[in-house]
């Protein structure tokens, strides 16, 4: 055991190949915690923080590693009292660096698993662009109709412009003409950043990030990308990948939940730059919560990077299966599958038929998919309209203003089963079949009425 944490975990600073028992995960948590000042036999602690814990039950769930992590003016550095928690975080960043740089971003110089979760952990990266750019008050953003990453920008106090995708057969994608043009409207001083983003609900695919990269170096803009999810698929991964190498990505965000399957409250800043990303990790006010990067080592260790990209083979096969059925099934309900080839997580399906029918039905579709235990779908009527912080978005949800159809997401993320898309299209199908029946019966209904007004003009 000694020699394989040695090696692997404290020399390499690398997720193990093969995963570590139980057992093993918590005789190396207990070593560490014995390394805090509040578990020395003896300890004599006359300060307002010196990890005390009441309850016997809080402090087996923390593995008695109660310090958290980091100090108050810098959220990686070693806090003296707590040589085990601040190993523990310094681990936890070497082995997910390494995960990072397994599943695609090879380039990757630097990380740090920060307590909050993605929509804060942009905020962080903003704040700490203003002190880089002090006359800079916008964020380019391609629209992405998802609120946490919209509010990111607005707490820390910039203004965003969003920029409208462009309809190409199904697909929503980045217009690049549209990004360019307003960065020549405002002036590259004027622009904290262009915020970018990878994984999203169809039929919005991954923006282009190549060329928004190249776009950022050519007018010394930095970028920050919303990777939120885009940790388990290689085509997201390779798109951050490839950015760096021919433009500019100066940081980008993942959640811990979505990536790892861990609770949610934690989030990985990372970077090609080790210097910014450490100005970051400076930003960050006060000591954190360890428990974020414990929840991902225990995980990580216990995978191994065999198990984890096991994981990921699974999700790649998983997509590919709820691809072809919910195609299937779409095609027995006069609908289609969205042709969305540049999103790798996420599928949509159309709901013309069914808008069409009842203005209603779509958002129906919607509760009855809930109270039967479907969760994650989502449907998505047309013409919706939000006001999120002063801004009105036309068509909220679509990503767009005008999406020619309702539609119904369905996504394939690490950790689905095939039971769980079984299970899914069983009750999708029933669902779908129940608005038909009713459709049926309204036009027999329409069909009787009809018939008696015209028995009715004859006569008179």
């Amino acid at each position: 055991f000694h020699f394989q944490v040695l090696y692997f975990i404290i020399i390499k600073g690398k997720c193990p190949e093969d995963g570590w028992d139980e057992s093993t995960i918590e005789l190396f948590l207990h070593e560490l915690a014995i390394m805090d000042s509040n578990n020395f036999l003896g300890n004599c602690g006359v300060g307002e923080r010196e990890g005390r814990v009441v309850s016997g039950l809080v402090a087996r769930r923390h593995y008695r590693l109660i310090h958290g992590i980091g100090r108050s003016g810098d959220i990686s550095a070693v806090q003296p009292k707590a040589a085990g928690s601040s190993l523990l975080n310094k681990l936890t960043n070497s082995v997910v660096l390494d995960v990072i740089k397994l599943v695609g971003v090879r380039t990757v110089t630097s990380c740090f698993v920060v307590p909050m979760a993605t929509g804060m952990s942009l905020t962080l990266c903003f704040l700490t662009l203003r002190h880089k750019r002090p006359k800079a008050k916008y964020i380019i953003w391609p629209r992405i109709d998802q609120k946490s990453c919209f509010k990111s920008m607005i707490t820390a106090g910039f203004e965003p412009v969003v920029i409208e995708n462009v309809l190409e057969g199904d697909e929503l994608r980045t217009d690049l003409e549209a990004v360019e043009a307003k960065i020549k409207a405002l002036g590259a001083e004027n622009i904290l950043c262009v915020h970018s983003t990878t994984s999203c609900f169809a039929p919005r695919v991954p923006d282009r990030l190549e060329e928004l990269a190249v776009i950022c170096a050519n007018y010394d803009i930095p970028h920050i990308v919303n990777n939120a999810y885009g940790v388990q698929s290689s085509k997201c991964m390779h798109l951050i990948q490839q950015g760096a190498r021919v433009g500019r990505i100066d940081a980008f965000v993942q959640s811990l939940d979505k990536n790892f399957m861990v609770p949610v409250g934690g989030a990985i800043i990372a970077g090609f730059n080790e210097s910014f990303i450490q100005e970051i990790s400076k930003m960050y006010p006060g000591r954190a919560s360890a428990s974020p990067s414990l929840d991902v080592l225990i995980t990580l260790l216990s995978l191994g990077t065999s198990g984890y990209k096991k994981l990921l083979k699974e999700r790649k096969e998983m997509f590919s299966y709820l691809s072809s059925e919910l195609k299937k099934l779409a095609d027995n309900h006069n609908e289609r599958l969205l042709d969305t080839p540049h999103n790798p997580i996420s599928l949509a399906m159309s709901l013309k038929n069914l808008d069409e029918t009842n203005d209603a039905a779509v958002t129906q579709l919607g509760s009855m998919l809930f109270t039967r235990q479907v969760s994650g779908a989502r449907v998505v009527p047309c013409g919706s309209v939000q006001t999120v912080n002063n801004y009105t978005f036309k068509g909220f949800m679509s990503h767009a203003n005008d999406y020619p159809c309702a539609y119904l997401n369905a996504a394939s993320a690490i950790g689905i089963k095939k039971q769980d898309v079984d299970v899914f299209l069983k009750r999708l199908d029933k669902c779908l079949k129940t608005f038909r029946k009713e459709a049926k019966q309204e036009e027999s209904i329409n069909d009787i009425s009809d018939a008696n007004t015209a028995t009715e003009q004859l006569e008179d």
